[in-house]
């Protein structure tokens, strides 16, 4: 999907999107798992500038003092969940402001990204961080695709491996760390049951299982 289909899509989305999307079992389960992670992260850390790149409407808001999504409508939403943010119309390579951040964490973007805008980004990140800032980015994994997703429309089409990640950091970023999201194939199982895998998901997203896992949180360090 071109650029401009993506942002024409996702402002016919945003009305709809909090419910369309984190409303169900499905969205909640994923949702859940990313707080505990950010949670879990961002806690014992003092961080005085936090950004939220490709905010969307505000969903994970709680955890930056900033944001920016490069739709407006999205945007809007956002900013009428939170007026005390400080949220500015921008892209992931063209983030709109001058002051460093400790911290940028960007998800559910790079998925619909080529390899080139992957590296604008991450270049762009790089920019934006003060000395040994913190980037988080999640992006679907090659091994999961190969394993269980392996059909050619999958929608999630820039997946990386670890390898991959370091080859792309070109000597700027140091991977600290990776956490695996979502390794049960929760869609395939009924509703009334799908909380009850949500527990040791967490828990074997943290193993060697996560390998396997649909999505990987990448944490870098600026270098």
């Amino acid at each position: 999907m071109m650029k401009n289909g993506i942002l024409d899509y996702y402002n016919s989305l945003a009305k709809t999107y909090d419910e369309n999307r984190f409303g169900n079992s499905y969205g909640q389960y994923i949702d859940q798992q990313e707080k505990n992670f950010l949670t879990a992260f961002f806690r014992n850390k003092k961080y005085s500038r936090i950004l939220d790149l490709g905010c969307g409407t505000g969903r994970l808001l709680d955890f930056a003092t900033h944001g920016t999504d490069f739709s407006i409508k999205m945007l809007n939403i956002a900013k009428e969940k939170y007026p005390g943010k400080v949220l500015l119309k921008g892209e992931i390579s063209k983030i709109p402001f001058d002051d460093e951040f400790d911290c940028i964490f960007c998800f559910h973007v790079i998925m619909h990204q080529t390899k080139i805008e992957t590296k604008l980004f991450l270049n762009e990140c790089h920019q934006k961080l003060n000395k040994s800032g913190i980037l988080l980015f999640d992006y679907p994994t090659k091994s999961r695709r190969k394993a269980i997703s392996p059909q050619e429309d999958w929608h999630a089409g820039n997946r990386f491996n670890t390898a991959e990640i370091l080859q792309f950091s070109e000597g700027q970023w140091k991977l600290k760390n990776t956490k695996g999201i979502l390794l049960f194939p929760i869609h395939r199982l009924p509703k009334s049951i799908r909380k009850y895998f949500l527990l040791p998901d967490i828990l074997l997203c943290k193993t060697f299982l996560k390998r396997w896992a649909s999505y990987h949180i990448a944490v870098l360090e600026k270098i």
